[in-house]
């Protein structure tokens, strides 16, 4: 399941690619097929171990172009241990909502892209998330859970003080809305409960077989009550030099 549309994104073979809290990979992988090289960063050390795997499997596979390359780092999305200006593309979604310290690491996602290049952020959308959070405490307050909940023009206001410039926000994952509401209300710890139990089966169907009616309906909703906000941007390009 995807939250950024790379194809708005225009990631390229050979584009050097981070993926920031890259968690199962989802995105990873799908920069991977692309030809991007791509690098998955995550705190979890267990995350990039799986990761990892997967993208040995692929390359196996042959599910990846010639020329393009994966590997794995575990770090902090803080410090980042890169040089500055060292990525055409930085990816970070549903991970901001997870950090105190959120204007640091956008500054530091922002201190490694080229510039000319391009990001995609992605995090909550403020409507479906404060249900969330009326319904259950438990959905939000544990170890490494969301410490804030963003307004979009908030998180803009908050890239665009980093010097990045916002070029497209759009929603995405609306059937995933009911499904988190339907958690909260019943209890987010209980996993067999048959409302989200049989929701949760509608969405693994919809993910499968992609079938016209959930796929039309979720494009309907997004505007209205779609899960994530997704910030496409770029940072601006250096001035040239007088000569």
């Amino acid at each position: 399941m995807l939250t950024v549309d790379f194809d708005r994104l225009g990631v390229k073979p050979g584009d050097k690619v981070i993926d920031i809290g890259a968690g199962a990979g989802r995105h990873s992988f799908e920069l991977y097929r692309r030809g991007a090289d791509v690098i998955a960063f995550d705190q979890s050390e267990s995350d990039m171990a799986a990761v990892a795997d997967m993208f040995g499997a692929m390359e196996l596979e042959g599910e990846v172009p010639e020329g393009a390359t994966a590997s794995t780092e575990v770090g902090d999305a803080l410090a980042l241990p890169y040089e500055d200006e060292s990525f055409d593309v930085v990816l970070i979604s549903e991970v901001l909502e997870h950090v105190p310290e959120d204007e640091r690491a956008i500054a530091e996602l922002t201190r490694i892209l080229k510039p000319g290049g391009v990001a995609a952020v992605t995090v909550p959308r403020y409507f479906p998330e404060k249900i969330c959070w009326a319904l259950s405490d438990a959905y939000h307050e544990v170890e490494g859970g969301h410490v804030r909940i963003y307004r979009a023009d908030e998180l803009a206001a908050k890239l665009e003080a980093a010097n990045l410039t916002v070029e497209h926000v759009h929603h995405a994952h609306a059937l995933h809305s009911p499904y988190w509401w339907l958690k909260c209300a019943v209890g987010v710890d209980k996993q067999e409960h048959p409302l989200p139990k049989a929701y949760h089966q509608m969405l693994v169907w919809d993910l499968m077989k992609g079938p016209w009616l959930t796929r039309t309906a979720e494009k309907l909703l997004n505007p209205v009550i779609g899960k994530s906000v997704v910030f496409y941007l770029s940072k601006p390009k250096a001035p040239v030099a007088a000569v």
